[in-house]
């Protein structure tokens, strides 16, 4: 009469690796643990990607927001009416000129 054998001591005293169906397989099962290999490596790669796109797209939004902000700073400070307040403030002698331009043609 045979001992039967615990399953778990086969498994953890590597019992398991001289069964015939593993020596037959080993290919597929090496096959197997490369693509599960990549498999995560590449989900790993693909989270650290969208990572950096939604920090650069916050960024981004950081940027055209400040880009708002100079560009209407700029047109309120680009007003006749404001560059002539910056003159009278900064003491210098400049007037707009009473009569309009005009264009000499040839």
């Amino acid at each position: 009469m045979e001992k039967k054998k615990n399953p778990f001591s086969n498994i953890l005293g590597g019992g398991i690796l001289k069964e015939d169906f593993i020596v037959k397989q080993s290919k597929l099962l090496i096959l197997i643990v490369i693509f599960a290999i990549f498999f995560i490596s590449n989900r790993y790669d693909c989270l650290k990607k969208i990572t950096e796109i939604e920090t650069l797209e916050r960024d981004l939004r950081d940027i055209k927001y400040e880009n708002l902000v100079i560009s209407t700073k700029l047109t309120k400070n680009s007003r006749q009416s404001q560059v002539e307040a910056l003159l009278e403030r900064e003491g210098i002698n400049l007037k707009a000129s009473k009569t309009p331009a005009y264009e000499i043609k040839k």
